[in-house]
C-alpha cells in the first residue's frame, strides 16, 4: 500500500467512522513480524512462538523477511503452517510492514518486532482496548530485556533509544499521539484509508532512525478527527536489547538519529505535530529524570539525561539546517 501526497490530502471519510467503534476479539487480530537478519534467528523463533502460544489465539501470524533469501528459506522451513513471505516493497521496515498488511485478512493488524516476545495474555489485553471508543489503533507496553542487566548509567527516561517504553508514558490506558513500533496495532480500515507506512522514512537494517509509525499515527488522526490511538500498558511484550545497543556509542547515535527523524516526520506532517509529545516530555519528564538520576546509586544517570537531550537536539538542529 504505497503512500502518496494524494492519500494524505484526501478529506476524512465520515462514512468509515462507525467502523472505528467496532468491537475486537483476539481472533480478529492478525500479527505481522518483520525480520531482516539471521543474527536474530533465536529471537525471531521466540517471537513467533510467543504468538502461537497466546492464551486467546490470534487470527493469523505472518512473517515478512526483508530482502534476505537465506533467512526466508529458513523461516519457510521452520513454519510451513504460517504465511512466510518476502518483502515485496523497498528494503526497510516500512515496506516490510506494508507487505505484511497485504498478506493478512484480519480486521486488526498488529506488529511485533522480531526480537520481542508477547506475554501470554497480550492478544486479549490488546483487543480489550479497542472498546475504549472510536479507536484507530492500540499499542502496548514494551519492557526491555537487558543482556546483562540494565547499565547503571542508563536512565529509564531514555528507554525509547532501544525501542522500549520509557518513563513518562501513561501508566494506565490513555490516548497518545503514536504507538511504539515494537508493539502496536491498527484497524485494517485505517491502514487502507491512509495508505500504509511512509516509505521515505523509517528504519533500514541497523540505521538508527525511525518515525514511520509516528507519521502514520499523525496522518490517521488527521484523517479521522475524534478517533484516538490508545496506549494499553497491560498489553506487554519483552524486547531483547542486544549487547551492542547497551552501549554509550549506540545511545549517542540513536539520540542523534532521533533528532533527524523528527525533522523528517515534520516535513511530512508539520513540525508542530512532530514535536507535540516531545514538548511535555522535555518540560516535565526530563527535569525530574535529571534529579532522580543524580540522586540514584549511579549519578551518571542524571548526566545522561542531559547528554541525551543535547544529542537529540543537536541532531534535530543539524537536520533542520541541512534541510
Amino acid at each position: 500500500m504505497p503512500t502518496s501526497p494524494t492519500h494524505r490530502e484526501t478529506a476524512p471519510r465520515r462514512d468509515a467512522l462507525p467502523d472505528l467503534e467496532a468491537p475486537v476479539r483476539p481472533q480478529d487480530v492478525g500479527v505481522v513480524v518483520c525480520a531482516y537478519t539471521l543474527d536474530r534467528w533465536d529471537d525471531l523463533v521466540a517471537s513467533v512462538t510467543s504468538l502461537l502460544g497466546q492464551d486467546e489465539p490470534v487470527g493469523e501470524v505472518v512473517v515478512v523477511i526483508d530482502h534476505n533469501p537465506e533467512l526466508l528459506a529458513r523461516a519457510q522451513e521452520r513454519w510451513p503452517q504460517l504465511a512466510v513471505v518476502p518483502n515485496a516493497g523497498a528494503q526497510g521496515l516500512s515496506g516490510a510492514r506494508d507487505t505484511g498488511v497485504a498478506a493478512t485478512t484480519s480486521p486488526v493488524v498488529a506488529f511485533l518486532d522480531d526480537d520481542a516476545a508477547a506475554a501470554p495474555d497480550w492478544s486479549g489485553r490488546l483487543a480489550d482496548a479497542y472498546f475504549a471508543g472510536p479507536v484507530l489503533g492500540v499499542g502496548g507496553h514494551i519492557e526491555p530485556a537487558w543482556p546483562a542487566g540494565r547499565p547503571t548509567w542508563w536512565p529509564p527516561e531514555f528507554d525509547w533509544v532501544v525501542g522500549c517504553s520509557y518513563r513518562g508514558l501513561p501508566t494506565r490506558r490513555s490516548p497518545v499521539r503514536n504507538s511504539i513500533g515494537a508493539n502496536m496495532s491498527f484497524r485494517r480500515s485505517v491502514l487502507e484509508h491512509v495508505g500504509g507506512f511512509e516509505g521515505s522514512i523509517g528504519r533500514v537494517g541497523t540505521r538508527p532512525t525511525g518515525g514511520e509509525e509516528t507519521e502514520l499515527c499523525i496522518r490517521a488522526r488527521g484523517r479521522f478527527p475524534g478517533a484516538e490511538v490508545v496506549h494499553e500498558p497491560a498489553a506487554v511484550v519483552r524486547h531483547r536489547v542486544t549487547p551492542e545497543r547497551a552501549t554509550l556509542g549506540y545511545f549517542r547515535r540513536r539520540c542523534l538519529g532521533e533528532g533527524l527523524t523528527k525533522v523528517q516526520v515534520g516535513r511530512l506532517s508539520t513540525h508542530d505535530e512532530a514535536l507535540s509529545s516531545e514538548r511535555a516530555y522535555v518540560l516535565r519528564t526530563l527535569p525530574t529524570g535529571v534529579l532522580r538520576g543524580l540522586a540514584s546509586r549511579d549519578p551518571r544517570r542524571g548526566v545522561m539525561v542531559v547528554l541525551g537531550l543535547a544529542w537529540t537536539g543537536w541532531g534535530y538542529l543539524a537536520a533542520r539546517v541541512r534541510a
